[in-house]
């Protein structure tokens, strides 16, 4: 970092402690390692601590491969690139604040992250006036790109530097209601969401296209996400006649939702969005066999592409990738491919308004990744729409039923 004597906080995952670590004193010709290499860092954002720190650590050592790789590889010709993760806990006030660390590090030239839809919109803005490019594997929220007013096709770009490799909301809300009602043939639902922003899109834009196929929505609630006794909804329910239950929130709340309405004698499945789609859930509910979920993308198991990235991932990591993996590894990867753009444009040399360029250069990324073609459009919203739609199975895992590429109604 060229700001000296600057501090910066970080959290320190082995230990949960906050340390104190010096930063920014070097001087400006130390960019250079020895060969005449220049350091860009990638920031990284995520829930590392926390009920959502299994997906967080997934997407995390993902980043950190994408990295290795590029530097093992000499991807870009006298560049070294390193990551810096940081911690948001899942909470929108320590995403901004890990916003504005990484904008005060001159060195870093690209954010990947952050995991919830809530916290980037902490992080958007600032990013923007920095110019700093900032690209989420796992923010699903239409807004985030389009605006709040895509809902009646006023669809204008919010901020110029936010992209993402999932697709949005709008997205997996219409498919999921199509999966539901044309394949697993469920015409009454009721509805539940979380009230975050990531759950509350999630569960409207479901609602709206299941009405519009033709199904019923028997009823509706919103819980507290930090709940975990939900016998009271759970009754409401049972009461209602409802075939299923479309949850739009994430795993920790899910899974006790899901086997407490099991046991209130509603024995239906809930549905629900990537949020809940992680290995933990079925660890945590007790009843999850049958149940639903969508995620972004094919699984990665099922892509030649994803072969070798899987391979290095379980050579180098112990915990699971989880669902946001690959395209957390395209994410990091796009970020790299847009500082090799340019470098390129400038002669083979790292531009002095290196930020400004890497922004630029996004609009041109496009590349093979772990989950097939990566680019974005004029939101910069991924060009993938491919859905896959999972349920639980008997022996407790989460197995694919049927993939897509979906395009919104």
């Amino acid at each position: 970092m060229r700001n000296r004597s600057a501090l910066i906080l970080t959290t320190v995952l082995t230990t949960g402690a906050l340390t104190l670590t010096a930063c920014g004193s070097r001087d400006k010709d130390k960019d250079d390692n020895g060969g005449g290499e220049k350091t860009v860092v990638i920031g990284f954002d995520a829930p590392l601590t926390g009920d959502l720190s299994a997906l967080g650590i997934g997407m995390r050592n993902s980043a950190e491969l994408a990295v290795k790789t590029a530097n093992k590889e000499n991807t870009v010709d006298g560049i070294k690139f390193k990551l810096e993760p940081l911690d948001d806990q899942a909470q929108p006030s320590v995403g901004g604040q890990n916003a504005q660390k990484f904008i005060s590090n001159d060195d870093v030239l690209g954010v990947v992250g952050p995991l919830n839809s809530s916290v980037s919109q902490s992080m958007q803005k600032p990013f923007n006036d920095a110019n700093l490019t900032q690209v989420s594997p796992a923010n699903t929220g239409t807004e985030l790109t389009q605006g709040d007013g895509w809902k009646t096709g006023d669809k204008k770009r919010q901020f110029k530097t936010f992209f993402r490799t999932a697709t949005t909301d709008q997205v997996q809300g219409q498919f999921a209601a199509q999966y539901l009602f044309q394949k697993a043939k469920i015409k009454k639902v009721y509805v539940i969401d979380d009230q975050k922003t990531y759950g509350a899109g999630l569960a409207a834009s479901f609602k709206d296209t299941f009405i519009d196929l033709g199904g019923k929505v028997v009823g509706q609630d919103h819980i507290n996400p930090d709940d975990r006794d939900f016998k009271s909804v759970a009754s409401k329910v049972k009461g209602r006649g409802a075939q299923a239950v479309y949850y739009g929130g994430e795993y920790p709340a899910a899974a006790p939702l899901s086997q407490q309405l099991k046991e209130s004698g509603a024995k239906i499945p809930l549905m629900g969005g990537d949020g809940m789609k992680s290995e933990e859930f079925p660890k945590l509910n007790k009843k999850a066999i049958g149940d639903l979920g969508t995620s972004v993308g094919k699984p990665v198991e099922e892509l030649d592409s994803a072969k070798k990235f899987i391979e290095e991932y379980n050579k180098n990591y112990k915990e699971n990738m989880e669902t946001y993996g690959g395209g957390t590894y395209d994410a990091t990867w796009s970020i790299i491919e847009a500082v090799k753009i340019a470098v390129q444009e400038n002669d083979g040399k790292l531009p002095d308004n290196g930020r400004e360029k890497v922004l630029e250069a996004m609009s041109k990324v496009k590349f093979d990744g772990v989950t097939g073609t990566v680019s974005f459009d004029k939101y910069g919203d991924t060009t993938n729409t491919m859905m896959t739609a999972y349920q639980v199975n008997k022996s407790n895992k989460w197995e694919s039923k049927f993939s897509e590429a979906y395009k919104p109604r």
